[in-house]
């Protein structure tokens, strides 16, 4: 059965699903859908046009669906949609959309976003993530399905980050990360492939040898970048992982591809890397 406590408000309009636990002190609008078996657990607000997937846990201090740190924002009745069975800790932040983005910010299922992490507007996240301590997204982020985002790591606005990707901590991203890349740095860079992830993914020894072969010949191979994604392109059938890899990079609209160190180090491919 559902269970309010006496000092939490919520706003008529507001709908409350089956089995929800809603703590003291929670806040919820009248534009807010709390799905069945979500638990609030204190000091929780929901506000906005902001929906809840059923099961999700949210703890003290969490604000979902709060306006978007935007100057453009007039108070349209963008959206906040968060996927089924996500944990939500303490003081995590995520702003409904905007006009102009889209007016959506979707975060998928089985999340794991914890103290002080922030999903900004018109983000659209993945199934199975996992933000540490205090990550950060800005606005117009895209993030796959598996990622992993170290603590006090950030996201530059229209960022995207590949599926399987890991990002370490006190990471600065301005540039896209490739699916199942390692990156880290204050000025983010590629480090490798996320071999552990992968190997979890039931990644056989043969194919993460094909798909590191693969890596090694676009990153570090001789040549210019462009050369070599030239090239590259003739071995988008030796396996699923290096198309998508491949496709990622076709798709890049807004930001740089984030690239390997000493690749940075050459005017030619930190110049062809921009412009891909």
């Amino acid at each position: 059965m559902t269970k309010i406590d006496s000092t939490a408000r919520i706003e008529d309009g507001a709908v409350i699903g089956e089995g929800v636990t809603i703590g003291p002190y929670c806040v919820i609008g009248a534009n807010a859908t709390i799905g069945p078996e979500c638990q609030l657990l204190s000091h929780v607000t929901v506000s906005g046009h902001t929906t809840l997937g059923a099961g999700s846990v949210v703890h003290p201090f969490a604000a979902l669906g709060g306006a978007p740190q935007d100057i453009g924002y007039r108070g349209e009745p963008t959206r906040l949609d968060i996927g089924e069975r996500c944990t939500i800790r303490e003081s995590v932040t995520m702003n409904v959309g905007t006009v102009k983005g889209g007016g959506l910010t979707k975060v998928g299922a089985r999340g794991f976003f914890m103290a002080y992490s922030h999903v900004g507007h018109d983000c659209q996240v993945g199934n199975d993530v996992i933000f540490a301590n205090s990550a950060t997204l800005g606005g117009h982020c895209e993030v796959g399905d598996y990622v992993y985002i170290g603590g006090l790591s950030a996201a530059h606005q229209f960022v995207r980050i590949g599926p399987q990707a890991m990002i370490g901590g006190v990471s600065g991203l301005r540039g896209d990360v490739i699916p199942y890349a390692m990156v880290s740095g204050q000025f983010a860079h590629l480090e490798g492939l996320n071999v552990v992830g992968m190997r979890r993914r039931k990644f056989t020894h043969a194919r993460l040898q094909l798909v590191r072969s693969f890596y090694n010949d676009l990153f570090h191979a001789p040549g210019v970048f462009a050369e070599r994604l030239a090239r590259a392109q003739s071995r988008a059938g030796e396996d699923p992982a290096i198309a998508e890899i491949l496709a990622f990079i076709d798709a890049g609209k807004k930001r740089p591809l984030c690239m390997p160190s000493e690749v940075y180090g050459t005017a030619s491919d930190r110049t062809t890397a921009e412009t891909q």
